[in-house]
């Protein structure tokens, strides 16, 4: 009997270390430039995809299709794991966890391109084994046109790789400033994917910069109060926490994204408030809860490398185990936007509550330069440091909205519709002129940005006036309710005084362009009827000499007010052409 059982496991071990033997050289089959490179290598895109297309080409679990265009004319790739080796989303999502990951947003942070293709290399291979209800949907490199401008020069702050790719895309714009206002092709794209994929759970892997610290990884997860309750809530306390976790017990420390720039982050730091501008504020409007890795870029690159797999690794056991429990909370996130509640616009840091990070840094202090002159910031590695940090994750309203039962966008206004189709968002036209009682918003005030920002020169600070109206809208305008899945996109997009609307991006700026106007010395003898027949008008007028400094000194401000409040003011002037149906 001894005999027997000393066979039997002396044929296990065997066959194990067969196992292993043929697992290795599978890998072996396949190794990435990273590793050729002696970890100090990135792929070029070409390298990436014929890496992916190889794989693809061998195993069955892997998949790779071209799905649209980017501004560098190369098409945009989805690369997807699935253990059951079915690539259609439609029945994928109804037994598994997705997960999207998006890698080369900024090509110079190339950590995320060489972690993918070691991981979906090893998934497919058996070394690294999944559980069997998540799927895995890769990006491998985002910005094609940034990645095929090599150099080794533009991350002037980072260590390593020896080359790579430039931040900027085919056209220079970031495209990490680009997943709402879809200026470039890669965004519309991306949108095609992301509604192809409708990811549980979305990744965007990043290097970071601003200061030094001990950390390789940092997390930048969707801002949960504007997730709000319960998915905001189990954003934190389950999937934030249970990533640390998880991290902790594969050896690796990670600390929220220090959201400090040439300061050392002692005395504390804020959340970064995703907007939709960015990758995972634009997840989050399909309440997808999301997160940016940001390595360290001091930091070794294999040591990036091997953090990033780590990361994905155990993103993929967490949303694994929390499958059900993430969709319900999603899907009570989808029903708790209706009309006639209010929706939230801004909103800033709550100083009054934070949390204490046992934070890991270095000894830093003001040094004179030897360059300048002047004293200059300079981190002691050799001097380690660990202190109690503040950190302020907690955001209130600024400001919010009743959310109305349907927008009116005129079907002039093609930029908008053109946005709406591309992200799924359901409207009907209108069959024939019709007059609707609507809410009409007046341009009041805004401010707008003196120096060019991704092809804009955006608002801010932007205020309206609302006003009842009957208006009659034409044949063919859109109508578009709010009771969809899309409705976070279509506020954060059609309120004006939204940090990302459209109107904020001068898509309406035609409106504020006064296209009619007066002279002065034909429009005198008219202003001066105007306040013999109008006493309320008079009685104003004769408010605004007595009260506002310098307006009296002035013949010219004194006709413009009083053109501004006469007939002869041309009603589409900050008239903002879209409408609410309440």
């Amino acid at each position: 009997m001894g005999l027997v059982r000393f066979c039997f496991w002396a044929m296990c071990i065997l066959y194990l270390t067969g196992c292993e033997k043929k697992v290795a050289d599978q890998q072996a089959e396949y190794p990435t430039p990273f590793e050729e490179g002696d970890g100090n290598t990135t792929a070029t895109y070409g390298e990436t995809i014929d890496f992916y297309i190889r794989l693809a080409r061998e195993y069955p679990e892997i998949n790779i299709q071209t799905l649209g265009m980017t501004d560098s004319g190369k098409p945009l790739h989805l690369v997807t794991y699935s253990p059951e080796g079915d690539f259609n989303f439609e029945r994928l999502r109804r037994e598994h966890a997705i997960l999207l990951v998006l890698n080369g947003i900024h090509p110079g942070e190339s950590d995320g391109i060489d972690a993918s293709m070691l991981l979906l290399r090893d998934l497919a291979t058996g070394a690294l084994r999944a559980p069997e209800n998540v799927v895995i949907a890769t990006i491998p490199v985002y910005n094609v046109g940034g990645a095929l401008q090599r150099n080794s020069t533009t991350r002037a702050n980072q260590n390593g790789p020896e080359s790579y790719g430039f931040r900027g895309n085919a056209r220079n714009y970031d495209l990490n400033r680009d997943f709402l206002k879809m200026d470039t092709r890669n965004a519309r794209t991306f949108a095609q994917i992301f509604h192809l994929v409708r990811p549980d759970f979305f990744l965007d892997n990043h290097v970071s910069n601003g200061a030094d610290y001990s950390y390789t990884l940092t997390h930048l997860f969707t801002q949960h109060n504007k997730l709000g309750s319960p998915l905001g809530e189990f954003l934190e306390d389950s999937l934030r926490l249970g990533l640390e976790a998880s991290l902790a017990e594969r050896q690796w420390d990670i600390t929220p994204y220090v959201n400090v720039f040439n300061r050392p982050p002692e005395t504390g730091f804020s959340q970064f408030m995703d907007y939709p501008r960015y990758s995972t504020g634009y997840a989050a409007l399909w309440n997808t809860p999301g997160m940016m890795l940001e390595t360290h870029m001091l930091k070794p690159y294999d040591q990036r490398v091997s953090g990033t797999y780590a990361v994905m690794e155990s993103l993929i056991g967490l949303v694994s185990r929390q499958r059900e429990a993430l969709r319900e909370k999603r899907r009570l996130a989808d029903s708790s936007l209706l009309a006639g509640r209010q929706y939230p616009l801004g909103w800033s840091v709550d100083s009054t509550r934070y949390q204490t990070l046992d934070f890991k840094g270095y000894t830093a202090e003001m040094v004179p330069s030897e360059v300048t002159g002047q004293p200059r910031l300079k981190y002691d590695r050799e001097r380690p440091v660990a202190f109690e940090v503040p950190y302020y994750n907690e955001f209130r309203p600024a400001d919010s909205i009743r959310i109305p039962k349907a927008y009116i966008v005129p079907r002039q206004w093609q930029s908008v519709s053109e946005r709406l189709d591309w992200n799924g968002i359901r409207y009907r036209e209108l069959e024939k002129d019709t007059a609707l009682q609507v809410t009409g918003y007046r341009i009041e005030d805004y401010s707008t940005y003196d120096r060019a920002y991704e092809g804009h020169y955006p608002h801010y600070a932007t205020r309206v006036s609302a006003d009842t109206v009957l208006r009659t809208f034409a044949a063919g305008d859109l109508l578009v309710p709010t009771d969809q899945p899309g409705i976070r996109y279509i506020l954060e997009t059609l309120e004006p005084a939204a940090p990302d609307s459209f109107f904020n991006w001068n898509f309406f700026d035609t409106v504020l362009q006064q296209k009619e106007g007066f002279s002065p010395y034909v429009f005198e003898e008219t202003a001066a009827r105007l306040l013999e027949s109008d006493s309320t008008l008079r009685h104003a007028f004769q408010r605004m000499r007595d009260s506002v400094p310098g307006f009296a000194d002035s013949g010219y401000r004194q006709l413009d007010w009083l053109y501004m409040h006469s007939p002869n003011y041309e009603p589409a002037h900050r008239q903002y052409p879209v409408y609410r149906m309440e």
